[in-house]
């Protein structure tokens, strides 16, 4: 079976999680972290780099023994490594991880202190109020443990659409290749951008006989094939991904594209539109009577309703229909209207990679200036910098400027924005550079009235620029913070500040909604990649999905800006 760059990334992340439960060294459990994050993010394939005898350890963060152990895992699909951590850990400590709220310094408090291994024995402790013993575990904490653990046992399991894009593209290429077939189309969520994604629906048009559903049910990802016949078949793919797969006619592809993508609340609006033209419109066409009249595209389709094409990102019934009848569709921002990125780490605290580096990788992703923003002194995991090491980065972006050609560094922080609403650095030292990104990174759990007002505070402050990753959600990991994001909205319109758009894959925050409320309050947003290594660039394509799904167009980011206007922008906001 051939091993993804997921598969060692997930196998990295377990190992991880298991260490730190066991209170390993944290820099041991930090270099499987990042190693994680470097084979997740990485443009190729690891088992073609295998295959190749490429030297990985010229990957960021990958040392001699981490190689080996990707060489392992691409040749045997397993480490051995893992294996003895599970022999010394319990299995059952791992469902304990997918809880929200529970992280590996819980989880192993829980292990150790009350022997608790399963959910099952988590749950009836903290029924009992065992939990109350340890430090950090009241009666709120033990509530939304139970309500966590109640929505994990019911909550369908969804990808993020970044590694549901790894399976979906390989999938496509290989039926591209089969005899016969001439459009291969991935519809539903996925088409549509969503944050993540229940299945695959991919949808084919044939020529005569073509092989494409043995080809299909054969394809060597696939574990179980549910069904399998001549116009439809479903599998499930080995990392748990149900696929289904369409053979339709020519004649019906654009309607069952567009019947497919959905979302079920746009296509009920076409379908009513049509009706009120004595219509029908379903998966197989646009009918008057017995005739069809349309549905060979999507266009057909909703010219048939006298409307323009509509991008499937807008497809939520908010309001896109109503702007395609009086013409006020959006255009949608593209990945080619970024000038720059203004979110990245480096080596100096939690990143990969040098300054230069960087700034390089950023102009091989046809980007013109670059914003180096790392972390200040209160993250102490990352080994945030302080005012003097701050002062001694501005000098070697100074000096990077003068030989940099085709890319411009701008000086920047991502300043933690502290419980009191305070910035983690004096104002004299940020007062000095050109843009601040005051972030919160702890304090969570605050009520949504002092959140809210914690950052109100911070930017209120003189030296603030962009608001990042500004709920502070993980998909799959942890809810967004309480935090009344329409006051934050009208604040950043007043103040003269902006928010992000983090396109790192688990937080894509802004979510689309907050993106259309920033663009109705004329609030500029920062579409960056929060880049740690350098093949981060390429997550940007990620925030340009989530920013169409917003409506957000080319004059609603602020990284659009040549780098002349841009820096006036931002000068504003340093005052």
């Amino acid at each position: 079976m051939p091993v993804h760059n997921e598969d060692i990334a997930a196998i990295f992340d377990e190992m991880a999680d298991l260490l730190e439960i066991e209170g390993d060294n944290p820099y041991r459990v930090r270099a499987y972290r990042n190693a994680a994050r470097t084979v997740r993010h990485l443009g190729r394939e690891l088992s073609d780099m295998v295959a190749r005898g490429e030297d990985l350890t010229r990957l960021p963060g990958i040392g001699k023994e981490l190689a080996a152990k990707i060489v392992e895992i691409v040749n045997t699909g397993h480490a051995r490594a893992l294996d003895k951590l599970h022999q010394r850990v319990p299995a059952s400590l791992e469902a304990l991880l997918k809880i929200p709220g529970l992280g590996p310094k819980r989880v192993r408090a829980l292990y150790h202190d009350l022997h608790i291994k399963t959910l099952r024995q988590l749950e009836d402790a903290v029924r009992r109020g065992r939990l109350r013993q340890l430090p950090g575990f009241g009666p709120r904490t033990e509530q939304r443990i139970l309500e966590n653990i109640s929505a994990h046992r019911t909550e369908e399991k969804r990808f993020l659409h970044s590694v549901a894009r790894r399976y979906a593209e390989p999938l496509v290429a290989w039926l591209r290749q089969t005899r016969g077939v001439d459009q291969v189309v991935v519809a539903g969520s996925y088409r549509r951008g969503r944050e993540t994604v229940g299945d695959l629906d991919i949808l084919v048009t044939v020529r005569g006989e073509s092989p494409v559903m043995q080809r299909f049910t054969e394809y060597d990802e696939v574990a179980d094939v549910v069904s399998r016949g001549t116009t439809r078949s479903t599998v499930y793919l080995r990392c748990g991904l149900q696929v289904d797969l369409r053979v339709v006619e020519k004649a019906s592809f654009g309607a069952a594209l567009h019947y497919f993508t959905g979302s079920k609340a746009h296509n009920i609006r076409i379908r009513h539109l049509g009706q009120q033209k004595g219509l029908k419109i379903n998966e197989y066409g646009v009918f008057r009577g017995e005739k069809r009249i349309a549905g060979e595209t999507e266009e057909s389709v909703y010219a048939s309703v006298d409307l323009p094409w509509i991008p499937p990102e807008l497809r939520e019934a908010r309001g896109e229909i109503e702007a395609a009848r009086e013409g006020r569709l959006p255009v949608l921002i593209e990945r080619e209207d970024l000038r720059g990125d203004l979110h990245c780490h480096t080596r100096a605290t939690d990143g990969t990679a040098s300054i230069e580096d960087m700034a390089r990788a950023a102009q091989r992703a046809g980007l013109e200036y670059l914003a180096i923003t790392d972390h200040s002194r209160h993250l102490t995991v990352a080994h945030g910098l302080d005012a003097d090491a701050l002062r001694r980065q501005m000098d070697d972006i100074d000096r990077l400027n003068d030989r940099l050609d085709g890319i411009t560094l701008l000086k920047g922080i991502e300043v933690d924005i502290l419980e009191d609403g305070s910035l983690d650095l004096p104002a004299d030292v940020l007062c000095r550079l050109d843009l601040v990104v005051g972030a919160v990174h702890g304090a969570f759990r605050l009520s949504r009235r002092k959140q809210t007002e914690r950052i109100l505070r911070a930017m209120d402050s003189p030296c603030f620029s962009i608001l990042a990753h500004p709920t502070g959600r993980l998909l799959g990991e942890r809810e967004a913070y309480a935090v009344d994001i329409e006051r934050i909205i009208e604040a950043a319109a007043e103040r003269g500040c902006f928010l992000e758009l983090n396109s790192q894959p688990q937080r894509l925050d802004l979510t689309d909604d907050h993106c259309l409320l920033a663009r109705e309050r004329g609030v500029l947003v920062s579409i960056n990649s929060d880049g740690h290594q350098v093949s981060d660039f390429d997550l940007l394509d990620g925030g340009i999905r989530q920013a169409r799904r917003g409506w957000l167009e080319k004059q609603h980011v602020l990284n659009t800006l040549p780098l002349s206007q841009l820096r006036r922008k931002l000068k504003a906001t340093m005052q």
